[in-house]
């Protein structure tokens, strides 16, 4: 059974609050979905699957259930309002057909006016009110069978004029009613009841209803207020105190001097119950307390019993002057540690710390006026217990223990030796690395294939490529080539992806990469120093000056530069690789004869550099970074050398200089 458009919007309401109940949130599209199945009148499972499209498939079951049985009330009340609705058409039917049948037997008969009348009357009082309404006229009322009313019988004068008798005691009665309720003094025709008058009859006969029982209730307020009015003067005249009454032995009592029992008023708040509780707790704790101890037979005397009740916390408060006593002990003991650590490096500057240690250390039941007959480093070596002289004066040792062999002590090694002996590297050949590359690579295959084939670890998933799709894969490959190859190349991007994890993970910071740089740079000379020793004739130009400087530092050298006209003596140390690279870079880098210097004769003559002197020694004469010196005469720049004991230098270098020159001369 399908709805109409009336019921369905009465109904969206409902479904609209289901909606909010199994989706969580209002929803328009549900609610369509909903009210469009109950519109179409889909059963339980229909309903369920377009509910399923945009819900989930357990709400729209649950969904579902609750829509069938709202369609299902809606729908019964829609068959019960139609059956009402079918009823009273037939009760229309009928009365229509009455009132017909009556009207052309009235006029078959030719029956006399009151009958007319009558029957009118019936018809229009049917027509026009509801079935058993005050203002019908009803058959029965007049004494008159319904089937003699509604037949075709002919009527003798007895049941005409007994008709008559009843018809007139009932409308007399009708007018009595009429004549107590109605509003005007307008008077019905006689034998014809006005359905105006009947209509407004009733309406006055309900108001009237309607305001007794309104005067009623006003009736019971009023006596509600005063019971209340009386009970609050009740209350407060027993609320006043009474007068309490005690008798010689303390007890309570009335008037006539009966006891009285006071009633206990118990606390009504279960916080107050719980008060209450926790004291008569606390009370029992304490009377089992007070119970003696020692009378029991557990009762242990050297263990201190401790009771069930935990004391409350007081307030101790510090007696005046202790945290003042505290603070100059303090302070005392900071000036005694202030004068022992004064004391301590007075005696340290003066030796006695020296002294008592010593003395510490010596025994102190060793006698030092006592001279022993025999000292302890000659005991071994003597031949008795005391010293025995020869003729010629000189002691007697055992045999051979004393000879005329000089003993050679034994070899130690040189400081400039290593520690570590020193092994010429071997170099491989690439074809050789290779190999050796191929066969680490298969021995840590091999252990690979040997976990897996243990269960140790699980076996690699197929390395798929683009090429080996098919050789591998087979079948599937055939059934979903898009979907396979969409696989294989997600997993070359895996193993790309993973192939540069790798490598980051293993580069180097740009930390890591400096120290190996410099580590790389810097190298050992524990065993031994190079050292080169450079003349320029001139090293004004700031260029090739910046050059000199930053390459020493980069290289991690030790040196100096002094400055003199003529003769700029440059001190280089380092290892052998730096020397190297410096030796490069002095002698070859450098264009020197770029620049033109002018000589003693003031002729231009290209600028030179030359080696002077390399060699080895033991350790570094210099220390720091390279510095340059500016020397105004020859003996501050041998003052210079000499200070750090390799004045040589200078004098080999400012020599060559002056035989340079000399030569030129001649």
């Amino acid at each position: 059974m399908s709805l109409s458009s009336k019921d369905i919007d009465n109904l969206r309401p409902k479904v609209d609050k289901l909606v909010v109940r199994y989706h969580g949130q209002s929803d328009l599209t549900i609610c369509n979905v909903a009210m469009s199945c109950l519109s179409a009148g889909y059963d339980k499972r229909k309903t369920c699957e377009k509910l399923s499209g945009v819900l989930d498939s357990k709400k729209a079951e649950r969904m579902t259930e609750r829509l069938m049985e709202l369609g299902a009330v809606v729908k019964s009340s829609l068959k019960s309002s139609s059956r009402k609705r079918a009823l009273a058409e037939n009760d229309d039917r009928e009365s229509k057909k009455s009132k017909a049948k009556e009207a052309m037997d009235n006029g078959n008969e030719g029956g006399d006016s009151v009958s007319k009348a009558m029957a009118a009357a019936a018809a229009m009082a049917s027509s026009k009110q509801p079935s058993g309404g005050p203002g019908m006229v009803i058959p029965m009322q007049l004494g008159v069978a319904p089937a003699v009313l509604g037949g075709n019988s002919n009527l003798s004068s007895k049941d005409i004029e007994a008709m008559m008798n009843n018809a007139k005691k009932v409308i007399e009665e009708r007018k009595k009613a009429l004549t107590a309720l109605r509003t005007d003094n307008t008077k019905p025709k006689f034998g014809i009841m006005d359905p105006q008058m009947i209509v407004e009859a009733e309406k006055a006969r309900r108001i009237a209803q309607l305001q007794a029982q309104i005067q009623e209730k006003i009736n019971a307020v009023n006596i509600t207020a005063a019971v209340a009015a009386a009970t609050a003067h009740v209350r407060e005249v027993t609320a006043k105190p009474k007068p309490l009454i005690l008798d010689a032995e303390g007890r309570t009592v009335d008037m006539e001097g009966k006891e009285i029992q006071l009633t206990q008023r118990m606390p009504t708040l279960k916080a107050n119950i719980r008060a209450k509780k926790r004291e008569e707790f606390k009370q029992q704790l304490q009377d089992k307390g007070s119970e003696d101890v020692t009378e029991q037979t557990f009762y242990d005397p050297r263990i201190a019993a401790k009771t069930s009740i935990r004391n409350k916390r007081a307030l101790k408060f510090n007696e005046p002057g202790k945290y003042v006593a505290l603070a100059d002990r303090m302070r005392t003991k900071a000036q005694l540690e202030k004068l022992q650590s004064e004391i301590s490096q007075i005696a340290r500057k003066t030796g006695i710390t020296t002294t008592t240690k010593l003395a510490l250390i010596t025994p102190t039941d060793s006698r030092d006026d006592e001279v022993p007959e025999v000292e302890w480093w000659d005991s071994i070596i003597l031949a008795g217990d005391k010293y025995a002289f020869k003729s010629d004066g000189k002691v007697i040792f055992q045999g051979g223990a004393v000879t005329n062999l000089v003993e050679h002590p034994t070899q130690m090694r040189a400081p400039t030796d290593p520690l570590r002996p020193i092994y010429m590297p071997v170099f491989l050949t690439k074809k050789e690395r290779k190999k050796i590359r191929r066969q680490n690579r298969r021995e840590a295959w091999k252990e690979e294939q040997e976990k897996i084939r243990l269960g140790l670890e699980p076996a690699p998933e197929p390395k798929l490529r683009i090429t080996n799709l098919m050789r591998v894969l087979g079948t599937e490959a055939v059934q979903d080539p898009t979907k396979i190859e969409a696989h294989v190349r997600e997993q070359m991007a895996k193993r790309q992806k993973a192939h540069e994890d790798a490598n980051a993970a293993r580069k180097l910071t740009p930390e890591e990469r400096r120290s190996k740089k410099i580590k790389k740079m810097k190298e050992d000379t524990t065993l031994g120093v190079q050292v080169a020793v450079f003349r320029v004739t001139d090293l004004s130009n700031q260029s090739k000056k910046f050059k000199v400087e930053t390459n020493a530092k980069q290289l991690f050298m030790t040196g100096t530069v002094a400055l003199f006209r003529d003769c700029n003596v440059i001190v280089m140390e380092g290892g052998p690789k730096q020397m190297k690279k410096y030796k490069r870079l002095m002698l070859h880098r450098i264009k020197w004869e770029e620049d033109l210097v002018k000589d003693s004769d003031g002729n231009e003559v290209p600028n030179r550099c030359v080696l002077v002197w390399e060699g080895s020694e033991k350790s570094r004469s210099f220390s720091g970074d390279v510095k340059f010196k500016l020397c105004p005469t020859e003996r501050a720049a041998r003052e210079l050398f000499k200070k750090h004991k390799v004045e040589h230098h200078w004098d080999l270098a400012y020599s060559g200089a002056v035989l340079e020159t000399a030569q030129d001369n001649a």
